[in-house]
C-alpha cells in the first residue's frame, strides 16, 4: 500500500478534468481541422464525458471509463479517424492551452503536457 497521492488527487479530481476537457472542446469547436474529425459535433457531448473519465481513471481517479467502455484501447478507437499531422498538431494545441488556462500546479501541468505529447503522436495514423 502506498500513500503517494495521485495525480487526479493533486489536481483537484473530476471537477479539475471537467474544466480541463470543457476547455479543450471549447477550442475543438471552432477548429475546421478537428471539426472534420468529429462525426457528432452536437455539443461533443459523447466525446466530452469519454475524454474526462479517461483521463481521470488514467491520472488515478475512479475507474468509470472501463466499467462503461472497457479497456481504453486508444489506437484501436481512433483508427477509423484520419489523424494526420495537421490533426495532430490541432489538438495537441488545444490540450495544451486548456492545461494552460486551468491554472494546474506546476507539476501537474508539467506531466499533464508530457502525456498528451506522446498521446498526440501515438494517435496519428496517417502520414
Amino acid at each position: 500500500m502506498t500513500d503517494e497521492i495521485s495525480l487526479y488527487d493533486t489536481a483537484g479530481g473530476m471537477p479539475f478534468f471537467e474544466s480541463l476537457v470543457d476547455r479543450f472542446y471549447a477550442g475543438v469547436a471552432s477548429d475546421p481541422v478537428l471539426l472534420a474529425v468529429y462525426p457528432d459535433t452536437d455539443n461533443f457531448a459523447g466525446a466530452r464525458r469519454r475524454l474526462t473519465l479517461f483521463l481521470a481513471q488514467y491520472w488515478g481517479g475512479p475507474r468509470t471509463y472501463d466499467s462503461e467502455r472497457g479497456h481504453p484501447r486508444l489506437r484501436m478507437r481512433h483508427a477509423p479517424f484520419a489523424i494526420g499531422p495537421a490533426e495532430r498538431d490541432a489538438w495537441l494545441a488545444h490540450m495544451v492551452a486548456a492545461i494552460a488556462s486551468v491554472d494546474a500546479p506546476v507539476e501537474v501541468a508539467g506531466r499533464l503536457r508530457a502525456y498528451v505529447e506522446m498521446a498526440a503522436e501515438a494517435m496519428r495514423n496517417r502520414d
